[in-house]
């Protein structure tokens, strides 16, 4: 990155400076647990928003509500924990494969390869944590319409958090970071409300 675009990057994220110069950190090596730890709590979020408010466009029973949030979260986590395990496997031997090609198996560069047990505990952790928030949010609200509210409104809170702090780490604008978050975050909240409610009308 040239000078002039690495100016134009902290003027777009000026809380990346925060953290000083860090023209020597290995962003490369950041990204697999990265990628795994924001994925997963913007899943265990979204998800588990997503299906808490599609139950309650079917039943406004806070029972109903809350054990399908719980559930999505084992289901959830469990499922991110493997997918991410199979596919850092995946990768990595791929680049075992070229390893061996380049007759550099068993060297430094070996041990510099991704974990897949530690991107999968990162991910199920990660996705566990999200997914809480509107478990959390709605465990303790009777009403239907003010808990439905508080979930919307707890979720866009968490994962307008989690798109400054992917921002901030990754060094990317915070702005269109967290717009990109929150946006499709609720987008996939109001296409499950709206087709389980939909799912109700006919149903009835």
């Amino acid at each position: 990155m040239a000078v002039s675009d690495t100016k134009l990057a902290d003027a777009e994220n000026p809380a990346a400076t925060k953290f000083g110069d860090d023209s020597d950190v290995d962003f490369a090596g950041r990204a697999n647990w990265l990628r795994a730890a924001v994925l997963g709590a913007n899943d265990g979020l979204v998800s588990t928003a997503s299906l808490m408010l599609g139950v309650s466009a079917v039943k406004h029973d806070v029972r109903a509500m809350v054990v399908s949030g719980f559930a999505g979260l084992l289901a959830g986590a469990c499922s991110m924990a493997i997918g991410e395990y199979v596919s850092v496997c995946s990768q990595r031997d791929v680049e075992l494969a070229q390893l061996d090609r380049d007759g550099k198996r068993g060297g430094d560069e070996e041990k510099a390869l991704p974990s897949p047990v530690q991107a999968a505990v990162a991910s199920a952790f990660a996705f566990s944590v999200g997914a809480l928030l509107p478990l959390l949010a709605a465990g303790f609200i009777v009403g239907y319409r003010l808990r439905v509210a508080v979930v919307v409104a707890v979720a866009t809170m968490a994962l307008a958090a989690f798109g400054y702090v992917g921002a901030v780490l990754g060094r990317a604008p915070i702005a269109r970071s967290c717009a990109r978050v929150v946006v499709g975050g609720l987008a996939a909240m109001g296409v499950t409300f709206g087709l389980m409610r939909l799912f109700r009308e006919l149903a009835e």
